[in-house]
């Protein structure tokens, strides 16, 4: 990682369903939890994307949800990956996504 790239220094969420991510750079940014969700970079989230797009859902066919997929999304926890990214654990059971600060950044 860079050393002039910037870094969090505090994460809070919001009643609203956001992450609030406090830089370094005195840079602070609010994003909504289903905006990560839907950011995430891993294999898994990658296939699903890849799927929906080669073979997109019958019109007026809806998806089947799991009870907590149908619930509304959280993080339930975070912790650090290295000095360069986090682990969420979101409440609907996804929790393999790398999620860099670099990536973080582009959000907000």
């Amino acid at each position: 990682m860079n050393s002039d790239q910037p870094l969090p220094v505090g994460l809070n969420k919001t009643d609203d369903r956001c992450l609030v991510i406090h830089w370094d750079d005195e840079y602070s940014q609010k994003i909504p939890f289903r905006q990560l969700r839907e950011s995430c970079l891993c294999a898994t989230c990658n296939d699903q994307r890849e799927k929906q797009r080669t073979n997109p859902p019958a019109r007026g066919v809806l998806p089947i949800l799991s009870a907590a997929e149908a619930q509304p999304l959280d993080i339930l926890k975070m912790h650090p990956v290295g000095n360069y990214a986090y682990s969420i654990h979101f409440s609907d059971g996804h929790s393999t996504g790398i999620f860099t600060f670099e990536l973080l950044r582009s959000l907000g």
